[in-house]
């Protein structure tokens, strides 16, 4: 018998009359290409299939809504009261359970957070109890439209089940429908749907029940719950296994997540709970998971919430903490954890680094994109590649984000690649933030694609620049140039002073930052390191010339790191520009007139100079000439990685 490195988390499970091949379920997650019809394309379908291949258990399509009258959010939702979506769903069910996963689709209605119809015949947005929230006039919902409902959970089961469903995942969690009814700061009823723990339940139960009876006793049916609402007027653990009690023997896997932010106002950053920001710990979610599974005899419980690492997975099943581990994000980064861990390649993983660059290019421009995985949303472009039929000789000039990644993919499809960093390590700008804690995921990352640099077999050459001669000598077919950029120093008087550092040079030795420092800039750099700082005991201030912050960057991040900012009780001053830097700190115009900014270190985190005509002299050096990354513009992590991997696909074929 082949002996496993974590025989609990690849141990089968049989769920009702399913059998799971392990452990690893791949949680909810939507996709935006949904048509208005309400079909996957087809680059949503390889989306999810691309999960199956990687070896996850289960495959989990998220919010699909059970009711388009009542409970619809948004339009990326598909509606299972339609019966034209039946073979669309009947083939992407057969596409992902071919590769030996159980599909599963996740039923959701939005209640009291359902986008309001316009028009005056518009049906009315209900919830548990009458009330107002974001300016919506919330009603009661009546018993009739439960009870409609509860049926409609049943009948978008069996559509699920005649699709080639092997199971559903009823949404109790995060704020939507079955968690409204069950939160006792949205349900103030006094019938049989309101008041004890049992009765705010008993929408839930009544589903899962409804389900059974439709689609079969042995058909699994799944309950995500909220384990905490994680917010300072919602419910804690104790209401969160007394609702798990409820559903014990009812649902077959008991799912506990985190966090609600329906009807919240203030500073609640619930997004970054519900699905953890980079400044939690790794497996967040698990206490309260393993809470729930003491108190439950018959259900299985599932835990969620920044997991990719096979070893605290598997001491997770070991311990009996939780019966499965679900990945969200992290099967987004890297679909082939299960098979990597499985075949003894956990240094091959990548880990989310959780920046919220997915969500937050999804809700700014309607897909997503992961920063450290080029494929995601890109599967059918690169799925099933073959080596280029003409293999080049490819020289990469700088070992950064987006070089690292060119070189990488340019090997894997069969071309002689010689990567040339100039300096003495591969990573580029970002090596600096290796110290930083919540940064250590990143690191990682580079660490890994060192790893995946030596054994691809590429002529890796440090402290090497690459100038026009020497890229001539090399005689390469391809030039990638990926020079990165250097700090934009404003021009300020007194800015060269020796009490002035770039925020690279802050990150790479914050011990000679003073115990105070005014940082120049609040842009995602600012005020990440702002944060550092802080940890470290230091008391920043940060200056900002524009009327807010993180003006066009990442922007659910910046909310996290917001959140942060606050905890530490960093100040933040906008519209106040920086005229002058002296030995006690920084001079600036401000709403207020001219204010002195005291303090023993000046930081600029003031943006980034692209190596542009540095880059664009290797141009006559070979035929085929790139430009990637910083040196054309500043770019995002995820903007880098995704040109490189594309111009490497490129190469030889066109």
């Amino acid at each position: 018998m082949i002996k496993l490195r974590y025989p609990h988390l690849f141990e089968p499970v049989r769920i009702g009359d399913t059998l799971f091949r392990n452990r690893i379920f791949s949680a909810p997650t939507g996709h935006p290409d949904v048509t208005l019809d309400g079909w996957f394309t087809e680059d949503a379908i390889t989306y999810y299939e691309r999960k199956a291949q990687g070896g996850a258990a289960a495959v989990t399509l998220g919010e699909a809504i059970v009711d388009s009258v009542y409970g619809k959010r948004h339009k990326f939702q598909v509606s299972l009261d339609n019966n034209a979506v039946k073979h669309n769903l009947s083939r992407l069910a057969d596409t992902v359970g071919r590769h030996g996963a159980v599909v599963s689709i996740e039923l959701q209605h939005s209640g009291m957070n359902a986008t309001p119809a316009q028009g005056p015949d518009a049906p009315p947005v209900y919830g548990p109890s009458a009330c107002t929230a974001g300016g919506v006039h919330i009603k009661e919902m009546p018993e009739e439209i439960i009870l409609e409902i509860i049926d409609k959970f049943a009948d978008a089961a069996f559509l699920a089940k005649s699709c080639g469903f092997g199971m559903v995942t009823v949404h109790a969690g995060h704020g939507w429908l079955l968690n409204q009814f069950y939160a006792p700061r949205l349900n103030k009823r006094t019938d049989k749907w309101g008041g004890s723990a049992e009765n705010r339940a008993r929408f839930t139960v009544e589903v899962v029940d409804a389900i059974h009876r439709r689609c079969g006793e042995g058909y699994p049916v799944e309950v995500r719950i909220s384990g905490t609402e994680s917010n300072d007027v919602g419910y804690g653990i104790d209401e969160g296994i007394k609702f798990a009690c409820e559903l014990d023997g009812h649902a077959d896997i008991i799912h506990v997540s985190v966090g609600s932010s329906t009807g919240l106002t203030g500073k609640n950053n619930v997004f970054g709970t519900t699905h953890p920001s980079m400044f939690l710990e790794d497996g967040v979610n698990v206490k309260f998971a393993a809470e729930v599974k003491k108190h439950v005899n018959k259900s299985l419980v599932a835990t969620v919430g920044a997991l990719s690492d096979p070893a605290m997975m598997e001491e997770i099943i070991a311990s009996g903490k939780a019966d499965i581990v679900e990945i969200a994000r992290g099967l987004i980064c890297d679909p082939d954890i299960p098979n990597k861990a499985l075949d003894g390649r956990e240094d091959e993983i990548v880990h989310c680094i959780r920046c919220m660059s997915c969500f937050s290019h999804l809700m700014a421009h309607g897909h997503f994109f992961c920063a450290l995985n080029p494929e995601t949303s890109r599967e059918r472009y690169f799925q099933r590649c073959l080596p280029a039929p003409e293999r080049r000789r490819v020289l990469v000039a700088g070992g950064g984000m987006g070089g690292m990644q060119a070189a990488l993919s340019a090997a894997s499809y069969g071309h002689e690649v010689i990567l040339c960093e100039k300096g003495p390590r591969l990573g580029g700008n970002i090596r600096c933030e290796e110290k930083v804690p919540f940064k250590k995921h990143l690191t990682e990352y580079i660490e890994r694609q060192e790893r995946m640099i030596s054994r691809a077999g590429i002529d890796l050459r440090l402290n090497t620049e690459v100038t026009p001669e020497y890229a001539e000598a090399i005689g390469a077919d391809v030039i990638i140039a990926a020079f990165g950029a250097v700090p934009a120093i404003p021009d300020i008087p007194g800015i060269d002073g020796e009490n002035v550092m770039s925020a690279e040079a802050a990150y790479a030795a914050p011990d000679k930052v003073g115990e105070t420092a005014v940082i120049l800039g609040a842009g995602l750099v600012g005020m990440e390191l702002a944060v550092y700082l802080s940890m470290l005991g230091k008391k920043p201030v940060i200056v900002e010339m524009a009327a807010q912050i993180n003006d066009g960057g990442n922007f659910l991040h910046g909310k996290c790191v917001e959140a942060e900012l606050d905890i530490y009780g960093v100040e933040i001053y906008c519209s106040s520009k920086a005229v002058k830097v002296d030995d006690s700190g920084v001079w600036c115009q401000t709403p207020d007139g001219l204010k002195q900014f005291k303090a023993d270190s000046v930081i600029c985190a003031t943006g980034l100079r692209p190596l542009m005509e540095e880059a664009a002299s290797l141009r006559g050096c070979a035929k085929r000439f790139y430009q990637l990354g910083d040196c054309l513009a500043p770019k995002t992590i995820s903007e880098a990685t995704a040109a490189a991997a594309t111009i490497a696909r490129d190469i030889g074929r066109y």
